[in-house]
């Protein structure tokens, strides 16, 4: 976004100029393309429109053609992604090339009394440098009169906080589409009579509306098919009805850098992935391991009365959850392998959905097979000590067969860096049935044993951490010796051995966080990111008080805030049916609007988070602030990196700019039109 703009323009004459922007496009002077000299960096120019735009009264039957004629011959590009029409059409138009220009052929009855948008999106590119005609759109109505109504608005990624490019937002009139208070099927029933798309900044303006109240929605449309998919498409709602006649005024303009028309956002919709609705079962169950045992339901968490073997008893059985919403389980047999049976017979008892989608508490059976299946390598090393046996008995000579490979498996990174703040993490193959801790040794460079504690994650059965009084910058030497430890499939361990040298704080920045907030109890989530976005740290349950992150590496760090109504933890995400809005997730800014910051070795750096002015109700104002800031920060960064890229590097980007600005000329005086209507 242009961050100076004039003062907000009325939202009659913002629609007006919005309706004619077309018009002008199609009047502007031809540009003729040179013959020599610098590249060509020009869109290509309409010239003529057959009918003309905005004509009424077109006919129903919705098979006549439209043509288009431009200054000089041109490509359609990606027109699966960007051509759309508003509303949607049953059968898509089909566009060909002609001369100098494009044939539309309406393939649809049309509705009455409805105006109706092709949007070109970026499709239109000459056909030499395949510079794109942005904002090109095509406006008829069956009726006597033009929608002439207008709405801007911004999508965003509710979690990331940044902007969703190219998704489309559905208008749907609120006294055609059916209100029930306990859950929403607006966009599964219905289908937008408006429909608009964000730019790649999110930013979007919705034309051609009435002057009637709309329930708005965001779908991001992953496939362009024009229909919402749950769990795949991100979407987005708006509570309540919003009528653009009653929208307080905005501005618009014309991004000379991008080369679209831009807007100050009325409307802002914060986007998320939705978890589809499915029906509870226990979908699938098999059995990879002797020692293991899967059962995948079809949904998360489910509710799980009892499992029950015949041949098992039941605290042999340990029940180990495999993903965060307990969809996927592992069940592990602590028996030896001479007591497992190649099929284990039993029964699980759960609440399972019935034909009409409530849930019932059910017994079903289980059978769990498994035999040892030999891999390629497996069998012809079988084969290779088969023969050398036979070769040595034939021979009258003693064969001993030799030492297999040792079947304990886990993950231990045995050299490296450790941050005493977080310890060492072992994960093993197996749950752990016996650990003898007090026989692991750790010794420092001076040889002295510093004591060890094995701790199991709370969530991860497999999971161990090892901790130590660690000395910052010391080294040490981890000893586990063989048969320390055992697992459920009775395998134990060789000898192990690590080298480690512990962080030195002096190494690394240090970020000391001043929490004010409301004292209503609400906890927060506050994650450090490097300057690419990437978690490092993060700290749960914050309330307000002191916050501290060690061990910083230096360069770019940035922060997310996470409103965490429920406490649990992590961040939750929303629910269109249900009308819930997933949980706030913020960047954190300081007064000056930057989000990023430098850090450097040895350093303390400081700063005061308000949860009341980071979570405060976002306005059409707080909104378009917010958006320039971070336009300003993008543009000072490029400039940074050109600085640092050198002239030669400058001086191919100024050739790429001169483009741009070839590009906003060739709107002419539309372009001037907006300067005055600013």
């Amino acid at each position: 976004m242009n961050a100076k703009k004039r003062p907000v323009i009325t939202l009659l004459r913002t629609a007006v100029a919005m309706l004619f922007v077309s018009a002008f496009l199609s009047r502007c002077a031809s540009i003729l393309t040179p013959t020599g000299g610098p590249r060509d960096t020009l869109p290509p120019v309409i010239v003529r429109m057959a009918p003309d735009n905005f004509t009424t009264e077109r006919p129903l039957t919705g098979h006549e053609k439209i043509y288009i004629e431009f200054d000089e011959f041109v490509q359609i590009k990606d027109q699966q992604k960007e051509f759309f029409t508003s509303p949607e059409m049953k059968k898509k138009p089909l566009i060909t090339l002609r001369g100098r220009g494009i044939v539309i052929q309406l393939r649809d009855t049309l509705a009455p009394n409805t105006t109706y948008a092709l949007d070109f999106g970026s499709a239109i590119r000459d056909n030499n440098e395949g510079n794109p005609l942005y904002s090109m759109r095509y406006v008829f109505s069956t009726g006597t009169e033009i929608d002439s109504m207008m709405m801007s608005g911004y999508t965003a990624d509710s979690y990331k906080a940044d902007s969703v490019s190219k998704s489309f937002i559905w208008f749907f009139p609120a006294d055609s589409v059916e209100w029930v208070p306990e859950y929403d099927s607006t966009i599964f029933k219905y289908k937008p009579s408006v429909i608009a798309r964000a730019e790649n900044n999110g930013i979007f303006i919705a034309r051609n509306l009435k002057p009637i109240d709309y329930r708005v929605y965001a779908v991001q449309d992953k496939n362009d098919n024009q229909l919402y998919e749950p769990g795949s498409d991100q979407v987005g709602f708006i509570e309540g009805v919003y009528n653009p006649s009653r929208m307080p005024d905005f501005a618009v303009w014309l991004d000379s850098v991008r080369g679209y028309v831009s807007a100050e956002p009325q409307l802002y919709l914060r986007m998320f992935t939705d978890r589809a609705f499915r029906r509870q079962v226990l979908s699938e169950t098999e059995r990879p391991l002797q020692h293991k045992a899967m059962l995948y339901f079809s949904t998360a968490f489910p509710r799980i009365e009892r499992i029950r073997f015949d041949s098992i008893p039941d605290e042999a059985v340990i029940v180990d959850p495999q993903t965060v919403g307990r969809d996927t389980v592992a069940l592990w047999f602590n028996l030896p392998a001479s007591a497992l049976p190649d099929t284990i017979k039993g029964e699980i008892t759960y609440f399972k959905h019935d034909s009409i989608n409530r849930l019932q508490e059910v017994t079903e059976p289980l059978k769990l097979s498994w035999r040892l299946i030999e891999t390629k390598e497996q069998e012809r090393e079988r084969e290779k000590l088969e023969r050398e046996r036979r070769k040595a008995e034939e021979a009258g000579e003693e064969w001993t067969e030799p030492e297999q490979p040792n079947p304990f498996a886990f993950k231990l990174s045995l050299t490296g860096d450790v941050n005493p703040e977080e310890h060492l993490t072992v994960d093993f193959d197996y749950p752990i049935v016996r650990l003898d801790s007090a026989a692991v040794t750790l010794a420092d460079a001076d040889g002295r044993s510093t004591p060890v504690h094995f701790v199991r994650d709370t969530a991860k059965m497999r999971r161990w951490y090892l901790q130590a009084p660690w000395t910052p910058g010391g080294q040490y030497t981890l000893t586990i010796p063989a048969g320390a430890i055992t697992d459920v499939a009775g395998f134990s361990n060789d000898s192990i051995v690590g080298k480690y040298t512990i962080l030195d704080p002096e190494k690394f920045a240090t970020v000391k966080i001043r929490v004010a907030g409301p004292d209503d109890g609400t906890k927060y989530i506050i994650q450090l990111l490097d300057g690419n976005g990437s978690l490092k740290q993060e700290k749960r349950d914050v309330v307000p008080g002191d916050v501290r992150f060690n061990y910083v590496p230096a360069g770019e760090i940035k922060f997310r805030i996470i409103e965490d109504r429920n406490g649990n933890g992590q961040w939750d995400t929303g629910n269109v049916v249900e009308r819930r809005q997933p949980e706030r997730a913020e960047m954190f800014a300081d007064e000056q609007g930057e989000d990023t910051f430098v850090t450097k070795t040895n350093w303390e750096i400081e700063f005061t988070m308000d949860m009341n002015r980071i979570f405060a109700p976002m306005t059409m104002q707080s909104l378009s602030r917010l958006l320039d800031e971070r336009e300003l920060q993008r543009l000072r960064r490029e400039e940074e990196k050109r600085a640092k890229e050198g002239p030669k590097k400058q001086g191919h980007d100024h050739d790429h700019r001169s483009g741009t600005s070839g590009m906003s000329s060739s709107f002419g005086s539309a372009g001037n039109m907006f300067g005055n209507f600013r």
